[in-house]
């Protein structure tokens, strides 16, 4: 894997490399949250509005559809650490099964999500959708990585099959509904989009 393979955002600062526990360190004091990868740390760009509202929307029904079982969501705070390629990110929403197994790096920081939700923007969509991916599916757990659109009605659903491949599966219109079968949920994309004035 290319050692620059975060193309987007923009590297934060200007320090050729640092260590794990120098951006751990600098993250705790800064207002702004950053990504880390192979000593390079980048800043994240904001969200707009209609982020914001798909955000409330997705977090929302999935805190009532799993409030009770064994996966829980987490939003953007929880912090997430690949270990297997020392990536530092702040997923839009996390899905994590059981107790949340902290980082070997920082107690605050979790490992081992098993569904990964990225609201798209037009700053970071061709990230999210290729080098981010890449370096998500070196987490064993994961089994579902989602992307939703902010701009359109446009959903792609990634999900690992049994033979260990990546499946894409795409919702399109209002009156479809998305199945994350690796949590046993379905939410219709009405409800996701509710808000935005992009289903009507």
């Amino acid at each position: 894997m290319e050692d620059h393979i975060l193309h987007e955002p923009a590297p934060a600062y200007q320090k050729a490399y640092y260590t794990i526990p120098e951006y751990l360190e600098m993250e705790k004091a800064s207002p702004e949250k950053h990504e880390y990868y192979r000593g390079g740390i980048f800043a994240i760009a904001g969200a707009g509005r209609k982020h914001n509202v798909i955000f409330k929307n997705m977090l929302g029904r999935l805190y009532m559809q799993l409030q009770g079982r064994p996966c829980q969501p987490y939003g953007s705070d929880l912090r997430i650490h690949i270990p297997e390629n020392t990536l530092f990110t702040y997923p839009d929403i996390s899905i994590i099964c059981g107790d949340i197994v902290p980082s070997p790096e920082d107690a605050d920081t979790a490992v081992a999500p098993v569904v990964l939700i990225e609201i798209l923007s037009l700053s970071t969509r061709d990230y999210d959708r290729g080098s981010k991916f890449k370096l998500y599916r070196d987490i064993p757990a994961l089994k579902a990585y989602i992307l939703i659109d902010s701009e359109s009605i446009n959903i792609e659903a990634f999900r690992l099959n049994t033979t260990g491949h990546w499946e894409l599966e795409e919702y399109k219109t209002p009156g479809e509904t998305l199945i994350i079968s690796a949590i046993d949920t379905a939410i219709p994309i009405q409800e996701i989009y509710e808000g935005t004035k992009l289903t009507v």
